[in-house]
């Protein structure tokens, strides 16, 4: 089910991922996977350009800066 949040007076309503066949138009599919592709590409490019890259780990649910050699540092 579609969840919806009210943000700063707008109405945003989050999909599922197994329900967007119903909600999106093939426009919105379209700029979907244009979105996920620049964001794949800037962090590739990141990556080979040797800056460090924030990321959300899901299962402790905290920040950290991915270093280009690999370390991880926590944010606090």
């Amino acid at each position: 089910m579609a969840k919806v949040v009210n943000l700063n007076g707008m109405t945003i309503k989050v999909v599922d991922s197994q329900e967007k066949d119903a909600f999106l138009t093939q426009d919105d599919k379209d700029m979907d996977i244009s979105a996920t592709a620049a964001v794949r590409a800037a962090l590739n490019r990141a990556k080979i350009c040797g800056k460090p890259i924030a990321r959300y780990d899901t299962v402790t649910h905290r920040v950290y800066i991915e270093n280009a050699d690999g370390t991880i540092r926590f944010v606090e």
